[in-house]
């Protein structure tokens, strides 16, 4: 079993800037493409962004493009979403999930999941 943890989330202003991180243990992750998601209060979970195992291939969904970049360490066996330019609607519990699949966008595919780490955005 693949145990992921999210790290990382905290309150920030309008425009900053957060680092999320989510380290792998138990089982190794590799082969695994990586996903991240969120979900804020009352709503339902968004699909963000995916990393493939090499890193090669990664999606973004269109709301964050240009502000967040994932990003990975396999060696360290560790996750990374780079949060820029933040907004309040960012405001969510982010979660990270691992899918045996090469690629997908589609949170019932992943296998895997943390327990998520709040970021909240204020103005």
């Amino acid at each position: 079993q693949v145990q992921l943890v999210e790290s990382g989330g905290g309150l920030v202003q309008a425009g900053g800037s957060l680092r999320l991180s989510c380290a792998a243990s138990g089982r190794t992750f590799r082969g695994y493409t990586m996903g991240w998601s969120c979900q804020a209060p009352g709503q339902s979970r968004e699909f963000v962004t995916f990393i493939s195992w090499s890193g090669g291939t990664t999606y973004y969904t269109d709301s964050v493009k240009g502000r967040f970049t994932v990003s990975r360490d396999n060696a360290k066996n560790t996750v990374s979403l780079q949060m820029n330019s933040l907004k309040p609607e960012d405001t969510a519990v982010y979660y990270c999930a691992a899918t045996s699949k090469i690629v997908s966008r589609s949170p019932r595919e992943y296998d895997y999941w943390g327990q998520g780490t709040q970021v909240t955005v204020f103005s």
